[in-house]
């Protein structure tokens, strides 16, 4: 036989560094990122910019404070990423203080007062989401109508001084530039006891904007996946139960209950499922864990968006199944090779 050519450690590390795998993640949302500013103006980049600074200096205090070097951790790629996801789920017409107030709970309580990253127990970007959405929820419902529905769209210029001063061009209105999501307004439509059929003659299978920043969320996540960068188990995890269960209840009764398309192709569902509830450190990380962890978010959010408060549930399901993790872990860890038990 011949000898083995896998000699002892030290071993050659994989290539898929922590800097590296961030870089990834950010290249995969530009396309995504560049649909939402064509359907939504330029206040989601305003959000990112905004998120982006007070994460960076956030980190950089709390590392200070915590006695550790400043330039190998925010150089790592994690907090723009986190900045770069909350951005990207809040309203483009988020008055700026929101935004600062959003990203330095993210990186304060929700990462660094736990330990910092690989010990946060939740997902940093949804935290300061859920922060957000419980506390001003008229403003973070208050989404731009689509540049193809608006009735005035806002230039560079006009979102920023939208976003630090709170005015709008004169004569423009707040109803002329914002419109309620597809999510909100199937939700709307229920609450007042009225038929989703109506919905289905729009044009569209899940509002004008949200199904292209959606599919181009899913091909990146699909690029990621290819990349080895992310596994398939949480996205396929969320992805079917959302649509076994959106199918079967549309299918019994389709005035009450959304489509599968416009479950899966609108709001969070495609950035919740391969960029948000991948997460590394929050998430579960044997490969049945995954799965099983893939299946409650999706579960949890189409009962959110069915029966609860929220038009979306994607923030709500991910933080939640971050606290059943651990026990997913727990309970599907594989056996050990040579015993019979675990």
């Amino acid at each position: 036989m011949l000898p083995s050519t896998t000699l002892s450690s030290p071993h050659m590390h994989g290539a898929n560094g922590l800097t590296r795998v961030m870089l990834s993640v950010i290249f995969a949302l530009v396309p995504a990122l560049a649909a939402y500013v064509f359907f939504f103006g330029w206040g989601i980049l305003i959000n990112i910019v905004l998120a982006l600074v007070t994460a960076l200096a956030s980190e950089a205090i709390m590392l200070r404070l915590r006695g550790r070097p400043a330039l190998p951790f925010l150089s790592d790629g994690s907090a723009a990423v986190t900045a770069i996801l909350l951005g990207m789920a809040i309203p483009p017409l988020t008055p700026w203080w929101m935004i600062v107030l959003g990203a330095m709970f993210a990186l304060v309580f929700a990462k660094h007062l736990y330990g910092g990253l690989g010990y946060n127990p939740f997902n940093p970007a949804m935290a300061g989401y859920v922060l957000l959405l419980i506390s001003f929820p008229l403003e973070m419902s208050t989404w731009a109508a689509p540049s193809t529905e608006a009735a005035h769209s806002l230039s560079m210029l006009e979102s920023i001084r939208y976003s630090l001063l709170g005015t709008l061009p004169n004569g423009i209105m707040l109803d002329a530039v914002s419109a309620a999501t597809p999510l909100d307004t199937v939700r709307t439509q229920v609450l007042l006891d009225k038929s989703l059929t109506e919905l289905a003659s729009t044009g569209t299978i899940a509002g004008r904007g949200w199904e292209w920043v959606n599919g181009l969320c899913l091909l990146g996540g699909l690029w990621l996946v290819s990349r080895r960068t992310i596994t398939w188990h949480i996205p396929v995890g969320l992805l079917a139960a959302l649509l076994t269960l959106s199918s079967l209840f549309y299918l019994v009764d389709a005035g009450r209950y959304a489509s599968p398309a416009l479950h899966l192709f609108s709001g969070a569902t495609m950035l919740g499922a391969f960029f948000i509830a991948t997460d590394p450190v929050s998430a579960a990380t044997t490969p049945m864990g995954r799965l099983v962890y893939g299946v409650g978010i999706g579960v949890l959010t189409f009962v959110i968006r069915t029966w609860g408060g929220y038009p979306d549930g994607i923030a709500f399901a991910v933080l939640l199944m971050n606290m059943a993790a651990p026990t997913i872990d727990y309970y599907t860890r594989p056996r050990v090779f040579g015993q019979s038990g675990r």
